[in-house]
């Protein structure tokens, strides 16, 4: 299934919120721990973010129930407030998120190198319901 080259896979969405709203909810632990998880059977517990090229990041995701969870983190290449982050995950892979200001809107999108042991539709489906839980927290809030 693997060859050479790196499958990317983007996901996108419009959250109904200024860019600037968007970016503190996007980055800030506090904020973080609210949304990032794909399901409501799931929780992120704990968030650190050095939201600076060369900073680490981690947020720890949990089953609630406690049967499984795992440390999401990464360092990041760039970041240009309001506008950009790339950061490569601790397994290697790049990730890419645009964030781009449409009037009191604010259009997401995110690239990321899949890996190779869930099926592509699995991880887009994923990060997909991760972005969509964002959405709703920050409409919400």
């Amino acid at each position: 299934m693997e060859t050479a080259n790196k499958t990317s896979i983007t996901i996108e969405n419009t959250v109904k919120a200024p860019v600037e709203k968007v970016w503190e909810f996007w980055t800030g632990p506090e904020h973080i721990t609210k949304w990032a998880y794909a399901s409501d059977d799931w929780h992120a517990p704990r968030a650190e973010n050095d939201l600076r090229a060369g900073g680490k990041f981690l947020t720890r995701m949990e089953a609630k129930d406690g049967s499984f969870g795992f440390d999401f983190g990464g360092v990041y290449d760039d970041v240009k407030t309001n506008e950009l982050i790339e950061y490569t995950i601790g397994d290697g892979r790049k990730v890419v998120v645009h964030f781009t200001k449409k009037g009191n809107e604010t259009g997401i999108v995110s690239t990321f190198e899949a890996e190779s042991t869930n099926p592509i539709e699995m991880q887009r489906g994923g990060w997909q319901a991760i972005l969509d839980n964002f959405k709703k927290y920050v409409e919400a809030n």
